[in-house]
């Protein structure tokens, strides 16, 4: 039986979410103590430090950052031509070098079971760029962001499962996002999938599941930047990682990832990203989704 959903408004736009859900309860202003009470959710001290604020964005004021009180992802990072990158990333953009001629493309499947704007599954493809304002050596700089666990890159597709997702990410955001059926499992392998808009396959990925590794909260920190234009200006927006649960393998052996041709298959094609280097594991990851800020540092290039 379907589950009764509500009409709520988000930048203008009517979408509706599950009745009695965390948007409907909260409107993205959770009490904690009560989330607390939701077995679902797990232990939420990390959020209990970080304090939303109301911000202005481009559809108006809202309430921020997201909180994502459980999630999990898998991700494949590729090598791919520098030559294929710089063509596709906008001006003044540039790849991150990971060795000779070839960069870096990441595929991510996510999965948020906990979070303040209802359960839902992403996809992600982002080329990893350089830290605006770097200069020297790119070595190093891949080096230093491997030990802080940061990461600049440029989403080039982000598709969700959700309308209020999609709604948000769009209007909120300027994200490239659509509807597409998504699923995602970590047990005793990994499976993912991705479809196309019209239900037709896209990508489907299997591997077998890495030894995991459980850590304290809050002991193992790390951030994603996303570098994107918004109304014609640039913008970063930082996702902080609580990792809870989790597991790498450099040049994983038994990947299987399928392309039947559609859209997310194509943009990995034109990318050339072919030769997987890394397949990270995140079976328990909390996250934090801050707003855009301006990066002037790419408007002034």
């Amino acid at each position: 039986m379907e589950r009764p959903v509500v009409d709520v408004e988000f930048g203008g736009k009517t979408v509706q979410v599950p009745a009695g859900g965390y948007y409907d309860r909260f409107r993205m202003n959770p009490d904690l103590d009560d989330v607390a009470r939701d077995p679902a959710a797990g232990n939420i001290d990390f959020f209990r430090r970080i304090p939303k604020q109301i911000v202005p964005s481009r559809v108006g004021p809202v309430l921020a950052p997201n909180f994502y009180y459980r999630s999990s992802n898998v991700q494949l990072l590729f090598l791919a031509p520098l030559t294929r990158l710089r063509a596709m990333l906008p001006m003044p953009l540039e790849p991150l070098c990971a060795v000779p001629g070839h960069g870096l493309v990441a595929l991510t499947f996510y999965s948020y079971a906990v979070c303040d704007n209802d359960p839902y599954n992403e996809a992600s493809i982002a080329v990893i760029v350089r830290r605006p304002g770097a200069h020297g050596s790119q070595g190093l700089e891949l080096l230093r962001s491997m030990r802080r666990r940061s990461f600049h890159a440029h989403v080039l597709a982000l598709p969700v499962t959700t309308e209020i997702a999609r709604v948000r990410g769009v209007h909120g955001y300027q994200l490239p996002k659509w509807r597409a059926e998504i699923d995602l499992a970590i047990g005793a392998a990994v499976t993912a999938r991705i479809a196309a808009a019209d239900g037709t396959p896209d990508l489907a990925l299997g591997a077998p599941l890495p030894a995991l590794r459980d850590v304290a909260p809050q002991s193992h920190m790390a951030s994603n930047i996303a570098l994107n234009l918004i109304d014609g200006r640039w913008h970063q927006t930082v996702v902080q990682w609580n990792m809870l649960s989790f597991a790498q393998t450099l040049f994983p052996k038994s990947v299987e990832l399928t392309r039947a041709g559609g859209p997310m298959s194509q943009l990995l094609d034109g990318l050339g990203a072919r030769k997987v280097l890394r397949l990270d594991v995140v079976k328990d990851a909390q996250l934090v989704l801050n707003m855009p800020r301006p990066v002037a540092a790419l408007d002034d290039i």
